[in-house]
């Protein structure tokens, strides 16, 4: 199923794909909200400020998902805001950070030794229709892009265990320790300035609010993946309301709906 937020947008004219990773092909790191926002509620509520634990719980979901797609460390570094602004003395954001990593890597440490020794096929973690969608886009003679707020190494092993890394000819960016000196904008500037592409020349997918900011500020075409992770089967309506709030073209739930996205996209 579609839904069409903009009919007649129309990626025609596009010669860049730029994808994001977690949630829009991969769903090793899915549950990941589920170890971060406790977390970060935990460390909230020790503070004892008298909120409760519902309204904490409400203030971390909104900028955990307000920041979703830009580096993990921004979370981290809105989390010592959120100290700071209660009396606390937050630590430095690059510690909350491998907390959260370590917390996370607990829960798909399993996923990935799967992956790596073969008894998981990749199917098992790909958004369904990710293969076909990918080999189409070449196919139109695309130049394709991977970018992530995951840490670099980490999303480069886990694209490479699922096969995709081959289809990415512009390349595969995670997130740097020097976390200002790379993000998903700055790549999309360095694309137009280099003069491969114009900005109305970017199709972009992703599931979280930045990259879906980022193309529709340079005048591309974005589709929403909206998936209900980790089935990928059915709409999730909170994704859905973000990417649509900030300007999504298109939503969708996997990518099984391609040839009818095909037809209004390249219309």
């Amino acid at each position: 199923m579609i839904e069409t937020l903009r009919p007649g947008a129309s990626a025609a004219r596009a010669r860049i794909a730029l994808f994001d990773f977690d949630g829009t092909l991969s769903t090793i790191r899915s549950g990941w909200v589920d170890v971060m926002v406790p977390m970060m509620v935990e460390i909230l509520v020790d503070l004892k400020t008298g909120e409760s634990e519902a309204d904490l719980e409400l203030l971390v979901r909104d900028f955990v998902g307000r920041l979703t797609g830009k580096q993990t460390i921004y979370q981290m570094i809105e989390l010592a805001d959120q100290i700071k602004a209660r009396g606390g003395t937050p630590k430095d954001p690059i510690e909350y950070k491998h907390q959260y990593l370590d917390a996370l890597w607990q829960q798909i440490k399993g996923r990935v030794e799967g992956l790596r020794d073969g008894s998981i096929s990749p199917a098992v973690y790909l958004v369904p229709g990710s293969i076909e969608l990918l080999e189409g886009l070449k196919e139109r003679g695309m130049k394709l892009y991977l970018a992530s707020g995951t840490d670099d190494a980490y999303m480069k092993e886990e694209a490479r265990l699922l096969g995709v890394t081959p289809f990415f000819d512009g390349g595969v960016y995670g997130a740097l320790d020097d976390y200002k000196s790379f993000s998903k904008a700055i790549l999309i500037q360095r694309i137009i300035a280099s003069a491969e592409a114009k900005g109305d020349e970017f199709l972009g997918f992703g599931d979280g609010y930045v990259e879906i900011e980022n193309v529709k500020q340079v005048g591309g075409v974005a589709v929403g993946v909206a998936s209900d992770e980790p089935h990928c089967q059915k709409i999730d309506e909170w994704k859905r309301n973000r990417l649509a709030d900030v300007g999504a073209d298109y939503i969708i739930p996997n990518y099984l709906c391609r040839q009818d996205l095909w037809k209004q996209l390249f219309a």
